[in-house]
């Protein structure tokens, strides 16, 4: 068989079909009543996984190395890594929203890398010699893992802002996933909130005097149950009311969307930092073994450094100072961007001692 011509097939095949993929997931999200369109989609996602997997095997058993030398093998594992974790994040949320932000960037990525790439940089080549080492299958697939993670991730912080348009929200505390407040001053603001949803629920027949109230529900059992009764039935009620009135423009459908996008998107986020860490600390070994130096402040590395304090921040934000909804989104949004410079934009520069290879 003609790997070279099956390689022409697969990329094509996995262009045409993220394309139509991005289109269910788009006709999906404008018409939610129509069936089976989430279905649909992640059958889509899963093909087009496939694809770019059969097309990777291909071009590595043509080469005989893996297949990650040149910008076209590394955009098509990158597409590859955006839709392994599009189908894990889609699994988390249950949302077709997530196939909405991420079909697209795939897609455009796979139509880069097949249409626009002039056919003497689709073509495999030997490998230089710095190249010629296992590490570039430990350092460089780990980076693009990372780097697809990542991506997914700030996607969905992107969504999120969509969602929300941008307003700072009340979310229920998905930064710890336990529903509750990290820091002092949150959970002092949400006990306030309690006491005030509590004094809604109260009956006019009752005092206002603390001191009242305890002695008369002491010495009166049937009131006491009443008043539990009135408590565990209204107080929901009221909790929710409150909520509706910190969020006056958005629905309870968009406010449930934005918690789970919030939520998803901190946990790919944190999934894709430690393999970034590892990606930076395998190359700096190999760099080590190549150039006798483990840091250099070669362009690569200075971006593939500050990608590490972006998302950094962004958990330490998270974890430490309890943030959620808008600004830690904004703070994953920034690093979405800063993902693309340190993957293509340094290498289209030409300068430092990655260019060679247009690829990590």
């Amino acid at each position: 068989m003609d790997l070279v011509a099956l390689q022409n097939k697969l990329d094509n095949i996995s262009f045409a079909v993220l394309f139509l993929t991005m289109l269910i997931y788009w006709i999906g999200a404008a018409f939610p009543g129509i069936p089976y369109m989430a279905s649909l989609g992640t059958a889509g996602m899963a093909i087009a996984n496939m694809t770019i997997a059969a097309l990777l095997g291909a071009r590595w058993l043509e080469a005989g190395y893996f297949p990650l030398s040149n910008l076209y093998e590394s955009l098509f594992f990158l597409t590859w890594g955006i839709t392994s974790i599009h189908l894990i994040a889609e699994n988390m949320s249950r949302s077709r929203l997530v196939g909405v932000v991420t079909a697209p960037v795939a897609m455009c990525i796979t139509a880069f890398a097949a249409i626009t790439l002039p056919p003497e940089m689709q073509a495999s080549a030997p490998l230089v010699p710095a190249l010629k080492s296992n590490w570039l299958m430990m350092h460089v697939s780990v980076m693009m893992i990372s780097y697809s993670t990542l991506m997914v991730g700030s996607l969905l912080a992107i969504a999120f802002l969509v969602v929300t348009r941008g307003q700072n929200i009340e979310l229920r505390g998905s930064s710890v996933g336990t529903g509750g407040y990290r820091n002092k001053g949150e959970h002092q603001e949400s006990h306030y909130r309690l006491q005030r949803n509590t004094e809604l629920v109260s009956q006019p027949q009752i005092s206002s005097n603390a001191s009242t109230i305890t002695n008369f529900v002491e010495s009166n059992e049937k009131a006491k149950t009443a008043v539990l009764d009135l408590v565990n039935t209204q107080l929901p009620i009221a909790i929710s009311e409150t909520t509706a009135t910190l969020n006056p423009s958005l629905s309870p459908q968009r406010l449930n969307l934005a918690e789970t996008l919030d939520n998803i998107s901190y946990r790919i986020i944190g999934l894709g930092f430690p393999l970034l860490t590892i990606g930076i600390i395998a190359g700096a070994v190999w760099a080590n073994e190549a150039w006798g130096s483990y840091w250099s402040w070669d362009p690569k590395e200075t971006w593939a450094l500050i990608t590490w304090l972006v998302f950094a921040a962004y958990l330490h934000a998270r974890i430490t100072r309890g943030w959620q909804g808008r600004r830690p989104a904004i703070l994953a949004a920034t690093g979405f961007m800063v993902v693309w410079i340190c993957y293509l934009g340094v290498n289209l520069l030409g300068k430092g001692l990655h260019s060679y290879g247009w690829f990590f």
